[in-house]
């Protein structure tokens, strides 16, 4: 959305320039995620919000259209301010903001960023951006520390029950664009899922990921069915349907996915692709993905799983768990969460079924069930500049320890593999993991997607 980058922001920020004590000069702030559904966050996105937010400069006619819409919404504007930065930087932001690398796995409760202002005529700045820099950084922050959770839930059943972790990356794959809130939600988040996966279905994710992060090309996907291009044959010519997908789409190494329950799954899966249809499939040389979309997951997995080997055969690999040959597996996306992920993984492993049969799809749950505080992500002011003297600012409510903030001017280390953060005076000869990204304008450590998804991977 193209936004003007003064109205980017929560109404009462525009008048807190007016609350801040006489002298100041800097404020510093810094984000981070204070706990949540997962132990650590994967950090992502920022890089996209300082090109496709910050890289463009405040206008005249920005400051013109905010002075006229704020005052009629009844809150102050900083008419002065706002033109000192048009004139004095050329609309560009007058602020540095340093962050740890994305890609990174970084524990709870350490600082992930740090912001403040260049310009001591501007302490009121560094605050004015938080509507926009939290935003830009909890979504795919979080839907990527969600998407890891689920492939590590994935790695350690196939740990359990599969010979190797080969085929990991396409165990999960991204249903999520219809179910984001917006265009820009579904390539935000679908982006962040890439990190981990390289399954997906929203292509909003492969654009942003090209135009921010260079990546060439970063998912995949197969041709799949819907109901709606099985039903429109009618019901007596279901097997015709399933013909033309095959006819249409399979071959050597290739891969189709067709929804099998728009009537009866397990009449389609004994009389139609395990009879009819089943010299077909296994002649063609290369893989029919099955995919259910209705019934409890966990019984319905299996069930069509054990379906499937009655009509296609089984194999027993190393760990003493069956597998389905190569030419047909089962992909479910109907209910899936992360634990839903693991209860269906658990219930195949007590049937003696290897996590090597079964992809899933996640589309709501991946992309839109996430908030702010699924990770309790926050950015607080830590230090101030005042008359040349910094100190401390913080909070530590009486009512809620877990919302007490840091102090201070902070730095992020890390050793044997242990992250910290401390103040930035104590840094010694130690290295600050937080790196400068954004200076005046400037976009600073410009990083591809290829090198950042290969340091998350270094990490596991």
């Amino acid at each position: 959305m193209n936004i003007n980058p003064i109205l980017n922001v929560d109404s009462y920020k525009t008048s807190h320039y007016l609350q801040y004590p006489p002298g100041a000069e800097v404020v510093s702030s810094y984000v981070e995620s204070r706990g949540g559904d997962y132990p650590y966050t994967v950090f992502f996105g920022l890089q996209m919000f300082l090109q496709e937010y910050l890289a463009r400069p405040v206008t005249q006619a920005d400051i013109g259209e905010a002075e006229e819409l704020l005052a009629a919404h009844g809150v102050p504007f900083n008419r002065a301010g706002w033109q000192l930065i048009l004139d004095r930087h050329g609309g560009h932001l007058p602020l540095e903001i340093a962050a740890v690398a994305e890609g990174t796995r970084l524990p709870v409760s350490n600082v992930m960023l740090q912001v403040q202002n260049t310009d001591p005529e501007l302490p009121w700045l560094t605050s004015y951006v938080e509507t926009a820099l939290l935003r830009a950084l909890w979504y795919p922050t979080t839907v990527a520390s969600r998407s890891r959770a689920c492939r590590e839930i994935i790695a350690r059943a196939m740990t359990r029950t599969s010979d190797s972790l080969e085929g990991l990356e396409f165990k999960l794959h991204d249903f999520g664009a219809r179910g984001a809130s917006s265009a820009e939600t579904a390539a935000i988040g679908a982006a962040a899922h890439l990190l981990n996966f390289l399954g997906t279905d929203t292509v909003g994710g492969i654009v942003a990921l090209r135009r921010y992060y260079g990546a060439d090309m970063p998912g995949f996907s197969i041709p799949a069915a819907e109901h709606s291009t099985i039903t429109c044959w009618g019901r007596e010519r279901e097997l015709d349907a399933y013909r033309n997908m095959l006819d249409r789409f399979a071959g050597e190494g290739k891969t189709v996915a067709v929804v099998s329950d728009s009537y009866d799954l397990f009449a389609a899966i004994d009389q139609l692709w395990g009879s009819a249809l089943r010299e077909r499939v296994i002649d063609s040389g290369g893989t029919l993905v099955v995919r259910p979309d209705s019934g409890e997951p966990a019984q319905i997995v299996c069930q069509a799983v054990e379906g499937l080997m009655a009509r296609f055969g089984a194999s027993i690999n190393q760990k003493g768990f069956r597998v389905l040959p190569d030419c047909v597996r089962v992909i479910q996306g109907d209910g899936v969460s992360p634990r839903q992920i693991e209860h269906i993984l658990d219930v195949m492993e007590a049937r003696g079924l290897s996590a090597d049969n079964i992809a899933f799809g996640m589309g709501g749950e991946l992309l839109q069930a996430v908030n702010r505080d699924t990770q309790r992500f926050a950015m607080k002011a830590s230090a101030i500049r005042i008359d040349g003297r910094w100190q401390d600012v913080y909070k530590d409510p009486a009512t809620d320890a877990g919302k007490r903030s840091k102090r201070g001017r902070l730095a992020l280390i890390e050793a044997a593999g242990e992250y910290s953060t401390i103040r930035e005076e104590d840094l010694g000869e130690r290295r600050n993991l937080l790196r400068p990204v954004y200076r005046d304008g400037e976009l600073l450590n410009v990083e591809t997607f290829d090198t950042i998804r290969a340091r998350l991977n270094d990490q596991a």
